[in-house]
């Protein structure tokens, strides 16, 4: 996968841009996603079903994924399992 995909959800509305990934599998309301939205829609997990917001980078503890949300939805992000969580924003510089 290369940075710019665009993937959408099976299990809801949520759609990412890829900024930085790795092997594996990407998922959404614990679906996998793709670059084409599937006919039937697939069951939103319990587990992963905390929703996504537009405009937030989502990311992995190892730094290796970084998805950015261009559509929200009711499912929440992970990579073959393991849940993303939103990136933090880089603190200003002070100015003395």
């Amino acid at each position: 996968m290369k940075p710019g995909t665009r993937l959408k959800s099976a299990a809801c509305d949520t759609e990412v841009m890829v900024i930085r990934a790795a092997d594996g599998q990407i998922e959404c309301g614990g679906a996998s996603m793709g670059e084409a939205k599937p006919a039937d829609a697939a069951p939103l997990a319990a587990d992963f079903s905390a929703g996504t917001l537009m405009g937030k980078r989502y990311v992995d503890t190892n730094g290796n994924y970084e998805l950015l949300c261009v559509k929200p939805g009711k499912g929440s992000l992970s990579v073959d399992g393991q849940a993303l969580v939103v990136k933090d924003a880089k603190p200003l510089p002070a100015s003395d």
